[in-house]
Order: C-alpha cells, then sequence, then structure tokens
C-alpha cells in the first residue's frame, strides 16, 4: 500500500469512516471511474488544485465529476488571482500525485471549496491518493471532513 494511500486510509479510520477502497485500474477521467464503480458521472468528486499567485499555495476545489471550474468564479472565491498548479505544488502542498488527489489526509491544511451538486448525493466517490485508488463517502461528511465552503464555481 503506496504512503498516500495509506494517508488516506488513516484519514478515514480518523474519523470513524469504515470506507471500501476500491481499485480501479487508471481511470483517466471521471467518466472512467464511473463506470468502474457504476455511479453517475456527477458521483465523481474531483479534487482540482489551483494555485494561489499571491498566497504560492494550493487551493482545492471539489467539482462534480461532469462539472468543471470557472476560473473566474474560482478566483473571485479564492480572493487572490488563481493559476495552474504544476505537480511540484501539488506534491508538497498535499502529498498527492496528479490525478490521485484525495480530498482528505493531506500533508498541509488546504483551503477548499465545493460543488453543491455533489451535496445532493447519498454517496460520492473520490481519488483515494492515487490514479487507481477510490473510496465511497457520504458527501456532508467529505464536506465537514475538509472545510469545504460550498458555493457555485462551475462553467
Amino acid at each position: 500500500m503506496s504512503k498516500s494511500l495509506k494517508r488516506v486510509k488513516a484519514a478515514l479510520d480518523a474519523a470513524g469512516i469504515d470506507a471500501e477502497i476500491r481499485e480501479v485500474g487508471q481511470a483517466r477521467t471521471a467518466a472512467e471511474a464511473a463506470a468502474a464503480v457504476s455511479c453517475e458521472i456527477d458521483q465523481i468528486a474531483k479534487s482540482i488544485i489551483f494555485r494561489g499567485e499571491d498566497s504560492g499555495t494550493a487551493i482545492l476545489f471539489l467539482t462534480a465529476g461532469g462539472n468543471k471550474v470557472c476560473a473566474e468564479k474560482a478566483t473571485a472565491l479564492a480572493a487572490e488571482p488563481l493559476g495552474k498548479a504544476d505537480a511540484a505544488l501539488i506534491r508538497s502542498q498535499t502529498g498527492f500525485a496528479i490525478g490521485g488527489v484525495a480530498p482528505i489526509g493531506h500533508l498541509n491544511p488546504i483551503r477548499a471549496f465545493i460543488d453543491p451538486r455533489l451535496l445532493e448525493f447519498g454517496t460520492v466517490w473520490a481519488a483515494a491518493g492515487t490514479p487507481r485508488h477510490v473510496f465511497p463517502i457520504d458527501p456532508r461528511v467529505m464536506n465537514e471532513l475538509t472545510g469545504a465552503q460550498p458555493f457555485d464555481f462551475i462553467k
């Protein structure tokens, strides 16, 4: 088990969540991940990381699988210009590689926002620290664990 996967499992355990982490192979898109776990595409919680240009920190946007983040709305929410987060920033701030960023288990605290569409479901699936693993979670619990603020930041 990778260090990243262990961190996510430990975060779930610490929160008292008995989630089945499932290996899905190389699911490169939300549609592929949804097909692998037999759910709707919007039940895939994508972790989109931007770089705060003023703060130099990673900012997390949790969005439903079929949605895209609107850069203008996201910038307004973050209250600072946003840029593309490179692999080094993502790895150093979250501890995860691109494609496997989990909503929980980060190395450092992270500001987070959540797409209200995710909160419409009883269960969503999120990356479990690797591009090949996902876990199911009640989105309201995920929201509490991440401290994410629900806002409309969708295109």
